[in-house]
């Protein structure tokens, strides 16, 4: 097995007028399953074929094991790449699918059959060794591609969202098998996502890419607990964040009718312009009596059982704004009821004004 660092690597395509992904430094423990999360464009993917050697790297470097693989092909890079369209050949069966690489490199027919048969058992494939892959479910076939990179043993897992093309029941379980197998496996992960869910189920560490920039590395509980900027903040967690601009008045947050308490150094590092950004998780709003919160307007409820999570509209320096709470969803309140909401002074993030960093309470 093997580390990977990313040391200020860059990727610039030809007429683009920025990079696709820019300086990036990244360090990859041996062993850990590490998560590329972003937006459309962000360039996990491009990360990702960097590191396989599928897309030239303009400058900085890359190294495997200690190794600089910059300028090495892909095949002397000892990955497997695992994508997002299963890439099977369909008139093989599952069994010469996944012994295919094995028998390029010229390992002995005794050798692939083995592997092939331990990577089945795995991945529970034992029965569909003779098969071809347009008699499999899109699970199966997944499987069949995890399958193929399996048997190669190699130094690192390269994942390209494998589970894009299922629906979401079978996405669920598959990842989950994903996960413990990796474990199982200890072959270093990086994986490449757009869902953050997927991403905090399954990552030891989560990278958070915007606009080929790295925002933050860290714990999915880490980075959920203390975002490092406004974008990680709103694009982690699923409801996403509330976050609402707010002025505060000396070491005084107002937040609606609740006048929230903020420390001294905190409101230090404001300065001068007195605008910022406050941070509430969904779970940590609490409805309480008229004028002592927010105002806000019902507009939709989503009953989930337990709990329920009511997405509203408060009206905040003049403009209209969305706000996510979650209630008890025995006795969630009715569509275009008016609550009030105050955050736990305890749970707040808060947000520079101007640039979007994030300032320690």
């Amino acid at each position: 097995m093997a580390a990977v660092t990313y040391d200020k690597a860059s990727r610039v395509y030809p007429g683009a007028t920025r990079p696709a992904v820019d300086a990036l430094d990244l360090e990859i423990a041996d062993g850990e399953f590490l998560v590329l999360v972003g937006p459309s464009g962000c360039g996990k993917s491009t990360s990702l074929r960097m590191l396989a050697g599928l897309e030239e790297i303009n400058s900085g470097s890359i190294h495997i094991g200690g190794r600089d693989v910059t300028h090495m092909p892909p095949k002397d890079r000892d990955i497997a790449m695992v994508f997002q369209n299963y890439a099977l050949y369909p008139h093989m069966t599952v069994a010469e699918n996944m012994g295919f690489a094995l028998k390029i490199a010229g390992v002995p027919k005794v050798q692939i059959a083995e592997r092939v048969k331990e990577a089945a058992k795995i991945l529970d494939l034992e029965q569909y060794l003779e098969r071809r892959p347009k008699a499999l479910s899109g699970g199966q076939r997944q499987r069949v591609a995890m399958g193929r990179a399996i048997v190669r043993q190699p130094q690192v897992f390269c994942m390209d969202e494998p589970l894009s093309n299922l629906d979401a029941k079978l996405r669920v379980s598959t990842r989950t098998q994903i996960a413990s197998l990796q474990r199982r496996l200890g072959i270093t992960t990086v994986y490449v996502t757009h869902d953050q869910v997927e991403a905090m189920t399954m990552g030891d560490r989560v990278a958070v890419l915007k606009d080929g920039l790295l925002q933050q590395v860290d714990s999915p509980r880490a980075m959920y607990d203390r975002p490092a900027n406004l974008f990680v903040a709103g694009f982690i967690g699923s409801p996403a964040m509330n976050l609402i601009p707010v002025e505060m008045d000396g070491d005084v947050l107002h937040f609606g009718g609740a006048d929230i308490q903020v420390p001294r150094q905190a409101s230090a590092e404001v300065g001068d312009n007195r605008s910022v950004t406050v941070g509430v998780r969904p779970e940590d709003l609490e409805i309480v009596e008229e004028g002592a919160g927010l105002k806000v307007e019902v507009d939709v409820v989503e009953e989930l059982g337990a709990d329920a999570y009511v997405y509203g509209t408060s009206h905040i320096g003049g403009e209209s704004k969305a706000v996510i709470a979650r209630v008890d969803g025995r006795r969630p309140p009715a569509k275009g009821a008016v609550l009030h909401l105050a955050p736990r002074p305890t749970s707040l993030h808060l947000f520079a004004g101007e640039s979007g960093e994030r300032i320690e309470l």
